[in-house]
């Protein structure tokens, strides 16, 4: 049986590492030239910045079991269970000192992947995931139901020097443009002065520069100093919260953050369910 999983961020790659696991080997079909997805890392200065998912959290006992993995083989550790403007209780972020896209890197071994390859059609195979957005999914097969996604602009602001106050990061609430701010050197644990802002929705519909973005981090944290700014635009960022694991149409199957709430776990989580309904589906 030929399995074929196009899109090699955290669902695809869950996906592929429970078929493998369990004796079907998949292959993985990547349009990027990375693995990862939004769960991406960028290597600048010498050092690690995380420019899509800010961490990760964990209330699943099998993802937590996954963290812990990470944990042992020094890939992942616990950060912060507290961000300014956070709601509700205390939880417990996880970071990356080699950055989150280790992580990915780490699920990728030993898995049949082709980079930079853009699928347009669905390929032949006897089952097909497809591990991305539900906008990008209805290109390669239209009768997908509709998913709602936001964009987001993520702005990588490098100082001269750490000027602010020890903080992990905060939730910037009702702001027109700033969603979310990191501190990526309290992330990171080097106190490197490096924070990564995270803008609104509307602003990313109507923006691709991170200028207004340092300003607001500046007027938040009372920064003078300009900083040297990097950029990155994600058309599909965040997933209005769904529900149901997976979608599955024939032999297709869809999988992704937008079905949960929107964070890897989820991702991980439906990856994982549409490899057993696969499994579930074949004599292997």
């Amino acid at each position: 049986m030929t399995v074929v999983v196009v899109g090699a961020g955290i669902a695809g790659l869950a996906c592929a590492r429970e078929l493998l696991d369990a004796g079907l080997p998949a292959r993985v079909i990547e349009r990027s030239d990375i693995v990862g997805g939004r769960l991406a890392s960028e290597h600048l200065d010498g050092r690690w910045v995380d420019t899509g998912a800010g961490y990760l959290t964990a209330d699943d006992p099998a993802f937590l079991g996954r963290l812990q993995s990470w944990r042992i083989a020094g890939l992942a550790h616990p950060w912060t269970d507290t961000l300014r403007g956070q709601q509700g209780p205390p939880t417990m972020r996880w970071a990356a000192p080699g950055g989150l896209n280790s992580l990915a890197r780490d699920l990728a071994r030993g898995l049949e992947i082709t980079l930079g390859t853009e699928i347009t059609e669905l390929p032949e195979a006897a089952a097909v995931v497809l591990a991305m957005p539900g906008p990008q999914a209805a290109a390669i097969l239209p009768e997908i139901e509709q998913q709602s996604w936001s964009p987001v602009v993520t702005a990588i602001l490098t100082y001269a020097d750490r000027t602010w106050p020890d903080f992990a990061g905060a939730f910037v609430n009702d702001h027109p443009v700033l969603a979310t701010v990191i501190d990526d050197g309290d992330r990171r644990g080097d106190r490197a002065p490096v924070l990564v802002a995270h803008s609104t929705a509307g602003y990313a519909r109507e923006h691709r520069t991170g200028q207004q973005l340092a300003e607001a981090v500046g007027e938040l944290l009372n920064i003078k100093e300009e900083p040297e700014i990097k950029t990155r635009f994600w058309p599909y960022a965040q997933p209005r919260p769904g529900s149901g694991g997976f979608a599955r149409y024939g032999n297709v199957y869809l999988c992704g953050d937008a079905f949960g709430r929107p964070r890897v776990q989820t991702a991980w989580l439906s990856g994982r369910a549409a490899a057993r309904a696969i499994l579930q589906s074949t004599e292997l």
